[in-house]
């Protein structure tokens, strides 16, 4: 995992600009059968992939919290939401709440994580691949699979067979 870690940017960045290509193409005309396909291509690709091996979503970069994350994670800490706010997050540029830093706090060397069962939305729809009207996320997943072996799998399989 480690050596696919290593050059997964390179090779994001090699596939950067036919990805931007395709994207534009799909938003533009999306294939009627696109939810399907990408909930076909995130569960096939999920059955192959092993979070636990790789983690890099969690060390290296951070979710976004929403007032329902700070709440519910807030509450399994036993805490004030504003304390878990002042404990854990900072407002970045785009006046999110996110981690003060990354790796993620929560996150353990074994890459198992301690508020798993808690843990904030983005987390849990992470890399979003499966997610309803997929086109309309491009940039997202343009980043996605710079950071996430199976989102660069996923969409490389989907250009595969949307080029045919």
């Amino acid at each position: 995992m480690e050596n696919i870690l290593k050059q997964l940017p390179q090779k994001a960045k090699e596939a950067e600009s036919e990805n931007k290509k395709f994207f534009a193409k799909l938003k533009k005309k999306p294939p009627k059968h696109l939810d399907s396909l990408m909930q076909e291509l995130h569960e096939e690709e999920f059955r192959r992939t092993d979070c636990l091996t790789c983690a890099n979503c969690c060390k290296t970069t951070g979710p976004l919290f929403t007032d329902k994350d700070i709440e519910r994670i807030s509450k399994h800490f036993r805490m004030k939401p504003q304390q878990f706010i002042e404990t854990y997050l900072r407002i970045d540029e785009d006046k999110d709440y996110v981690l003060q830093s990354v790796p993620c706090t929560f996150l353990g060397a074994d890459n198992y994580c301690s508020i798993y069962d808690v843990r904030p939305k983005a987390c849990r729809e992470f890399p979003h691949t499966d997610r309803k009207k997929f086109q309309q996320i491009s940039n997202l997943t343009m980043k996605n699979v710079a950071i996430c072996p199976a989102a660069f799998n996923i969409v490389e399989e989907m250009k595969r067979l949307l080029n045919k």
